[in-house]
């Protein structure tokens, strides 16, 4: 009797990486994947809507792409099995961390500033990628990030918790050209462009009209 294998879901999450290199520093997996992703897109197109009829065709970028998802977090089986002493902290300041700069850049700019430094660069922070799949690797910026915790521990750590997220696709335009996050993000385009090629479109005697 053949036995079935059951497929490996994979799991989804944000991986952090060198803005250079690409080499990866930190993943940070999903501990459960959401239930669902929803995304929209504004199309990037060239004037105001009443512009220039010449240009009421043309595209002058990528569209703003938006991913929003709720991640579900729960330290329960940790906390029965005596290994999750701080709860959730862990896993909700790894995620957290997305949008902080450290400690050692505050310390620093704190310095130059006392020194009478006028201009202080803004820190920069390792590329983040979003991973949902093999065909949705994308490089994004953490636009929106809430949490509601929704259930504690005798100590107030938090044990259950629901993190929102609102992640911005980060384009060419928002990118070095030919860097990795650039890179990424065209094959990203590409495997779009190739999916979109399988697709049967149908005819137009199929809509009623003849064209």
């Amino acid at each position: 009797m053949t036995s079935l294998v059951t497929p490996r879901t994979l799991r989804a999450g944000l991986v952090l990486t060198d803005p250079d290199t690409g080499a990866a520093r930190q993943a940070i997996v999903l501990q459960y994947n959401p239930e669902q992703l929803s995304r929209s897109l504004q199309p990037q197109g060239v004037g105001p809507e009443s512009g220039d009829r010449v240009e009421a065709l043309r595209l002058k970028a990528p569209p703003v792409e938006i991913y929003k998802l709720d991640a579900e977090l729960d330290a329960t089986d940790q906390l029965a099995e005596g290994k999750a002493a701080n709860g959730l902290h862990p896993q909700l300041a790894a995620l957290e961390m997305l949008i902080y700069p450290s400690v050692a850049t505050l310390r620093s700019n704190q310095a130059l500033a006392s020194v009478g430094t006028l201009e202080i660069v803004p820190a920069e922070t390792p590329l983040t990628l979003f991973v949902w799949g093999r065909s949705r690797i994308v490089p994004v910026r953490i636009m929106e990030f809430s949490v509601t915790e929704e259930a504690f521990d005798p100590n107030l750590n938090p044990i259950r918790a629901k993190v929102s997220l609102a992640l911005r696709v980060l384009n060419v335009n928002d990118l070095t050209p030919g860097g990795k996050g650039a890179e990424l993000y065209l094959a990203y385009q590409s495997q779009k462009e190739a999916l979109s090629r399988q697709f049967l479109y149908g005819a137009t005697q199929d809509l009623g009209v003849a064209l």
